[in-house]
Parts: structure tokens; sequence; C-alpha cells
């Protein structure tokens, strides 16, 4: 209380100088009537704010009221203050609503036009009985309503006693530390089977599925059919397929680098030269960067 009465916000000149303890009494006579005005003026109150607001702005206005108090003018302080106090709570409100006071003062001529139909009709007006009662278009009371529901706040803070607030329904998108993990080194994996693809390949795959290019440009782009486009597609994803499977395999029994047994024939020859090479190629550190991952996810999201 000493300090809310000697800051400088409320200090003021009177008509007839009186001394801090004056003061203080005053305050501390008249500051139940900051807690009724408070209660009384709630009803009126947007959702984003709380009594608790308009009782720190009618405390400060009844501390200056006490300071600026002229007896002389035979005005009872209690109305004096009375005053000084709804004011600075409006004010209060009106510095904190988003709404313009044009959108309020049409709000509530509409509400009040709602209840009357509401009690003669024995029902909720439709929006067309609701415009020839007002003098309104309905898309005007529409944007009347949408000026509303933007205007309007809510607290990201608990408001049940289970504690399920709208902080409850939100969730945050971004995965987990150890999913972006996981999904990082398989980008990571993805990305150096891509670039140990035989150059056709790379091109094709690259191409198709990365840079959404159409066979037929491809095709024209290597100087072949169409359908042998297709055929280096699906080589080239049967080797990417081959190269992930093996080496995320390998990783989960026997840590990174270990590529499993060796296949038989020329074409297994040259399936294990390419995965030992995406083998070689891929490094931990490479694979797990997370930052990397996460921006590339971005950059997908905002092209789709």
């Amino acid at each position: 209380m000493a300090d809310l009465l000697n800051s400088p916000q409320t200090s003021g000149k009177s008509a007839s100088p009186r001394s801090a303890a004056e003061v203080e009494a005053l305050v501390r006579e008249h500051l139940p009537l900051v807690g009724y005005i408070a209660r009384e003026t709630s009803s009126r109150l947007p959702r984003h704010l709380d009594s608790d607001d308009l009782t720190g702005a009618g405390a400060l206005a009844l501390v200056q009221a006490a300071q600026s108090f002229d007896p002389s003018l035979g005005v009872p302080f209690a109305r004096f203050a009375n005053t000084r106090i709804r004011g600075a709570m409006i004010d209060q409100m009106r510095q904190r609503d988003w709404a313009t006071r044009s959108l309020r003062s049409r709000a509530r001529a509409l509400a009040v036009t709602s209840e009357a139909l509401t009690v003669a009709l024995g029902r909720t007006p439709v929006d067309s009985e609701l415009a020839a009662a007002s003098g309104l278009t309905e898309s005007e009371i529409g944007e009347i309503r949408g000026g509303q529901d933007r205007a309007s706040l809510l607290s990201l803070d608990s408001f049940t006693p289970e504690g399920e607030g709208l902080a409850a329904t939100l969730r945050d998108p971004a995965p987990q530390p150890e999913d972006a993990l996981v999904a990082a080194e398989r980008v990571g994996y993805l990305r150096d089977a891509i670039a140990e693809l035989p150059d056709r390949l790379r091109l094709v795959v690259s191409g198709y599925y990365l840079e959404g290019r159409p066979l037929t440009e491809l095709a024209t782009e290597l100087n072949v059919t169409q359908s042998r486009v297709s055929q280096l597609r699906a080589e080239g994803l049967e080797l990417l397929r081959e190269a992930l499977s093996r080496l995320l395999e390998a990783d989960a029994k026997a840590g990174a680098g270990a590529v499993g047994q060796p296949t038989q024939g020329a074409r297994g020859r040259r399936r294990d030269a390419y995965v030992d090479a995406v083998a070689r190629r891929s490094t931990l550190s490479s694979r797990v960067d997370v930052g990397r991952y996460l921006s590339s996810a971005s950059d997908v999201d905002a092209r789709l």
C-alpha cells in the first residue's frame, strides 16, 4: 500500500495538501468500494480480462482520488472516488479490448433485439427475422458476429477444475527428439544411397522423385524411350531398397558398416559393391544431422 501511495503515477496536486497518513486513511476506509465496483462491472468484462485487472486499475484510481480530493467542493469523497474508479475500470477494459467501440455498440444493440425476439417468438430467431427487426442486412449481422469472434481472446491457462484448458488441446507438430534422430538417420542413408547410384539411374530417380520432372522429359534428355526410363527408375528404386534394408538391418544388429553376407552371381556382386559404397560414404555424424533433416523437411512442407 505504501509503494502504491508513493508511486510517481499516483502523485497529483491537491487543492488542499494532505499528509500521506491522511491519504492512506482515506484509501483504507474506501478500499472495499473498489471490490464492489469491480464485481458490478465484471458483467461487461471481456473474456480475456479478469476481475484482478479491474481491481488493480480501480485501486490506483482510488489513491489518485484520495490525493486530489478537495472537500471544499461539498462532494462526498465516496461519490468522488466512485466516479474516478468506474472511469479507470472502463478505460482499462477499452485499452485491452481488440474490438472497436462501434462494433461493441452494434453488437449490444443486436443482442437486445435478439433477446426481445426470443421472448416474443418463444424461440431463437433466425437471421432473416433478426435482420428485419434490427434494420440490418443478414450480411451485416454476419460481419458483426465475425468481428466479435475475432476480438475474443482465450487464455491458454486452465479454466476447468480438471485442468483441461485451451493449452491442453494444443499439440506440437514437430517430431520428438528420438523420432527426429531415427528419421534423420534414414534420410541420411537415403541421401547417400542416391548419391552412389550409377549416373543414369541417379538422374532418373532424382529427376522424377525429387525434382518432379516427367518421364517424357527425362527420356528426351537421355535420348531413350519412355519405357526405358521406366526401367531405369525401377532399377534405381530396387538398388535403393536393397541398400537401405541391408544397412538399416545391419545397424540394428551389429552397428554401422556391417552389411550382411555377400550374395552370389555377377548381379549380386554389383549390388554388394553398391551397398559397400553407400556404407563407406555414409558416416554416423552425417546421417544423424537432425538440423539438416528438419530443415529439409521444412522445405518440403513449404513446397507442398
